[in-house]
C-alpha cells in the first residue's frame, strides 16, 4: 500500500480523523512518553489549575495529524520533514477531536508538499493549528 506521490497531490486536497479522548488515552500517552504531569493524570491536582480539570496532552493531540498525514494524506510511504504548532485551547477527556490536513503548496522541484494542519473539537473550536513539510511516497 503506497500514499500519493506528488504528482497524484493537488493543492486544496484534504482528509481528516477523529477521535474521542478517552481517560485510558491519556494514562497509555503518559505511560509511552513518561509524561505524568499532574495536569493530565491528577484529578485532584487539576481541580486547583486554570482548567479546573485534567486537560490531554498537548502532544496527543497533535500526534492525530501525524494519523492523517501517515494514513491518509498523502499516506503510507509518506516522512514527516516538520511541524509547526501552536496550541490554542485545552482538549478535556470526552472531548471529540478532528485532526485535518489540507495541501496548502507542492514544492515540485523538492518533491515535497506543505500541509496545512489543525485539530477542532466537537464544538468546532479550533483547538491547535499548524503547518508541516512532508515528503510524499516515491512511485514504485
Amino acid at each position: 500500500m503506497i500514499g500519493k506521490t506528488i504528482d497524484e497531490l493537488e493543492v486544496g486536497d484534504s482528509a481528516k480523523f477523529s477521535k474521542t479522548i478517552s481517560e485510558s488515552d491519556v494514562y497509555l500517552f503518559a505511560g509511552v512518553t513518561g509524561d505524568f504531569n499532574p495536569a493530565h493524570v491528577d484529578e485532584e491536582y487539576a481541580k486547583d489549575t486554570y482548567f479546573k480539570t485534567r486537560i490531554a496532552h498537548g502532544m496527543l493531540t497533535a500526534s492525530f495529524i501525524s494519523t492523517v498525514i501517515g494514513t491518509m494524506l498523502p499516506g503510507p510511504g509518506s516522512i514527516y520533514m516538520r511541524q509547526e504548532i501552536n496550541f490554542l485551547a485545552p482538549v478535556k477527556i470526552g472531548d471529540t477531536i478532528t485532526a485535518c490536513a489540507e495541501i496548502s503548496e507542492k514544492i515540485a522541484g523538492k518533491k515535497r508538499v506543505r500541509i496545512k494542519t489543525y485539530c477542532i473539537n466537537q464544538e468546532g473550536e479550533t483547538v491547535l493549528d499548524g503547518e508541516a513539510l512532508v515528503s510524499p511516497p516515491r512511485p514504485a
